[in-house]
């Protein structure tokens, strides 16, 4: 029984031991299974875990650092302002002081003398900027009183000018000699010193037989502007008529001299009748029939 029971134990023992064997190589199994798998799961978690805490220290550490900033810089804002009002009260006080020291030294014992003598300062100056004004608005005033009246004078112009052009057309559409007279007292109503309508009226007193009033008219347009040719012309033909010979060639030769196309017009001219038997003037037609 002894034997039997040792070789059953001996038995239980190699079969336990088999059973071990199989335990331990299936556990070495497993744990090779394991170390084959990715292992790296684990670590990435707590790898962002770790970066998640340090973070949230990060943003602590900013927080507290941010705080820090604004307390320094609200406490340096208070100083600056602390500063400023303090060197301003000084500066104030400089100038009050100083400014007490300069009444004192003129001799502005009170309020009262510093008021009157701001007053006094005051008025003086304002009434020398109200005479200044006053002066420039007195030239302004005039520059534009002139300017007015130069306006008004030179519409008034424009306007004569206009009557005038209107009145010069009708006379040269008008065949009545009368009624060219009225034409020409109404320009020389508008412009008493025109030269060319004093000339013409006078053209038309000859042909009325007014000779001397003719005359009279072609100085007046000569005195008006002595190198018009047709006012000399006419008064040559007044002159002529009147018989006054030597008067009249001078006339002739001046207008010639100013307008020479004139020559052109001796022989046709009906008032130089008259002296077509004077020496000189026949002379002088041969001169322009030549020059022709």
């Amino acid at each position: 029984m002894f034997i039997v029971r040792n070789i059953l134990v001996i038995l239980i023992i190699i079969l336990s031991g088999s059973n071990v064997n199989l335990y331990a190589q299936e556990v070495i199994d497993n744990r090779e299974e394991k170390i084959k798998k990715p292992l790296y799961k684990p670590f990435i978690e707590r790898y962002v875990l770790d970066e998640l805490k340090q973070l949230r220290q990060d943003q602590s550490t900013l927080r507290v650092e941010v705080a820090e900033k604004v307390a320094n810089a609200k406490l340096d804002s208070s100083d600056r302002v602390i500063r400023y009002t303090a060197d301003t009260t000084n500066i104030i006080f400089y100038i009050i002081t100083a400014a007490a020291s300069i009444l004192v030294f003129l001799g502005w014992k009170s309020l009262r003398d510093i008021k009157d003598k701001i007053e006094f300062i005051t008025t003086e100056k304002l009434s020398i900027l109200t005479q200044e004004y006053e002066s420039r608005l007195d030239e302004l005033e005039n520059k534009l009183k002139n300017r007015s009246e130069q306006i008004i004078a030179t519409q008034e112009e424009v306007s004569s000018s206009n009557t005038i052009h209107s009145l010069w057309m009708r006379a040269g559409l008008e065949k009545s000699d009368q009624e060219k007279l009225n034409i020409y007292d109404h320009i020389l109503e508008i412009n008493p010193d025109d030269t060319e309508a004093l000339t013409y009226k006078a053209d038309v007193l000859l042909d009325l037989g007014e000779i001397k009033w003719a005359l009279s008219l072609s100085n007046q347009a000569i005195e008006n502007d002595s190198n018009y040719a047709l006012a000399y012309w006419q008064r040559a033909c007044a002159k002529a008529m009147l018989e006054q010979e030597s008067e009249a060639l001078e006339d002739i030769k001046m207008a010639i001299k100013l307008t020479g196309s004139l020559k052109d017009e001796i022989v046709d001219e009906i008032y130089f009748e008259k002296l077509k038997s004077n020496h000189d003037f026949l002379s002088l037609m041969e001169e322009t029939d030549s020059m022709a």
